[in-house]
């Protein structure tokens, strides 16, 4: 297990007067505790919680909406303990709370992960359909064996798609 070195750094809030030294090296003691506790958490809570803050041996985790704060309640003692017990000793209890914005954050992400996929999935399929000159010749020739009837309208049809995409790449 991983171990911070918490000996070094103030966890109380009483100190305001910080060098940046030190306010550099408790974000990245909060940054390597975040790690941690996303780790200990199951897979889907690790994406809707983050650890906020330490003071006076209580962590503050912000979670995103009620319904995650709810899971999380079932998983807290076990977090609580496997922390105390490995990593903070002196940690007393966990504080939680309710961020919407990082609710917000995830839609955002997720609408643009499937504008991206969109995007891309559209770019493939537009070149994975393009009907070689030889294969609209066959239909061709198949079509012109038909009478007339729906087949024959649409492979007409799927021919001339096949022209007129091919002029355009050119």
């Amino acid at each position: 297990m991983c171990y911070l070195d918490h000996k070094n750094i103030d966890f109380s809030t009483k100190n305001t007067k910080m060098s940046l030294s030190q306010i550099q090296q408790r974000g990245i003691m909060l940054l390597n505790l975040n790690h941690i506790v996303k780790k200990l958490l199951p897979v889907p809570l690790r994406f809707w919680c983050r650890v906020a803050n330490i003071h006076q041996s209580v962590m503050v985790l912000e979670i995103a909406n009620a319904s995650w704060k709810l899971r999380f309640l079932y998983e807290q003692h076990q977090l609580l303990y496997s922390l105390k017990n490995n990593i903070i000793p002196s940690l007393s209890s966990i504080n939680i709370k309710i961020n919407p914005d990082m609710d917000k954050k995830k839609e955002l992400n997720s609408i643009k992960n499937k504008k991206r996929n969109c995007i891309i999935t559209n770019t493939f399929l537009e070149k994975k359909r393009r009907l070689s000159v030889k294969s609209a010749t066959y239909i061709s020739n198949v079509a012109l064996t038909l009478s007339k009837g729906k087949l024959k309208n649409t492979l007409e049809r799927l021919v001339q798609l096949s022209i007129e995409n091919t002029n355009s790449v050119f």
